[in-house]
C-alpha cells in the first residue's frame, strides 16, 4: 500500500532545455555538481507513495525551490551555481528568463497545490546535499549531518517532526537534524499553508550506498507515518 505522502524531487534533473542550450557554460559534471547529484536513484519511489513530483530541468537553469522573484546569483534562474561558477556566457534577457519561468517553474508549482490534501497526510521535499557545505550556502565549510529534516519552525507540527527524527535516527544513526543546516526551502514554505510540509536532505558522504539509502529513507517515512498515526 502506497505511503500518504507527497514526494517532491525539485532537483534531480539535468536537462539544459534547447532554448537556453547555447547561451549555457556549464559542463555536464558542473551540472551534475550543482544538483542533488543521486537524488534520481535514491529517490526512485513513485511507485511507493501516493503522489510522486519530479523535473528533468536542472538546478543550475531553473531553481523550483527558490520564490519566482529572487533574482540573486544563485536564485530561481541562476547566474552562478552553489560552487560559484558562472552558468551563462552574458546574463539572460527578461523574455528567456519568463520563458524557462512559464515552462518549468509555474507548471511544478501548480501540480504541488492541486495534490495538496488528496488522500495525503504529509508532503516531504526530497534532496541531496553536500557532505561539506559550500561558499555560497548556510554553513561553508563545515561538515554536515547524515540527514537533515526542516521545518522553518512551522511549516510541519512539532510532535510530526520528533516522529521523523525518531525514524530517521532508528535507521540512519545519530547525526540526524532538524532545521540544521537547513530548515526549509521555499517549497516547504510556500505551499505549508495547503498542508503540512518537510524538507529532507541527506548528505551525500559514502556512508552507504545509493540503494541502502532509498531503503532507509522508505522504512523511516513508513515508520513516522505510524508514528504520527498513533498521536493523541
Amino acid at each position: 500500500m502506497a505511503l500518504p505522502i507527497i514526494a517532491s524531487v525539485p532537483h534531480a534533473g539535468l536537462k539544459v532545455p534547447d532554448e537556453v542550450a547555447a547561451a549555457c557554460l556549464l559542463t555536464p559534471a558542473e551540472i551534475v555538481a550543482d544538483g542533488d547529484e543521486h537524488a534520481a536513484d535514491i529517490y526512485d519511489i513513485a511507485g511507493e507513495v501516493t503522489h510522486y513530483v519530479t523535473t528533468d530541468v536542472a538546478r543550475a537553469v531553473v531553481d523550483l525551490n527558490r520564490a519566482e522573484d529572487d533574482r540573486r546569483a544563485d536564485g530561481v534562474v541562476k547566474t552562478h551555481t552553489c560552487l560559484n561558477v558562472p552558468v551563462w556566457r552574458s546574463p539572460l534577457e527578461e523574455a528567456a528568463i519568463e520563458a524557462l519561468l512559464s515552462s518549468y517553474y509555474r507548471p511544478y508549482h501548480a501540480r504541488l497545490r492541486a495534490l495538496a490534501g488528496n488522500d495525503v497526510m504529509l508532503a516531504v521535499d526530497c534532496h541531496t546535499m553536500l557532505a561539506v557545505g559550500p561558499p555560497i550556502g548556510p554553513d561553508p565549510g563545515s561538515e554536515r549531518p547524515d540527514v537533515c529534516l526542516g521545518n522553518a519552525d512551522g511549516t510541519c507540527p512539532a510532535p510530526w517532526m520528533d516522529c521523523l527524527a525518531e525514524s530517521f535516527r532508528e535507521r540512519f544513526g545519530p547525526r540526524v537534524t532538524v532545521n540544521d543546516p537547513f530548515r526549509g526551502g521555499y517549497i516547504t514554505r510556500s505551499h505549508a499553508a495547503d498542508m503540512p510540509w518537510v524538507q529532507l536532505e541527506l548528505s551525500r558522504g559514502p556512508y552507504t550506498g545509493n540503494a541502502e539509502k532509498r531503503r532507509r529513507v522508505l522504512g523511516a517515512l513508513a515508520s513516522a507515518i505510524e508514528r504520527i498515526e498513533r498521536l493523541p
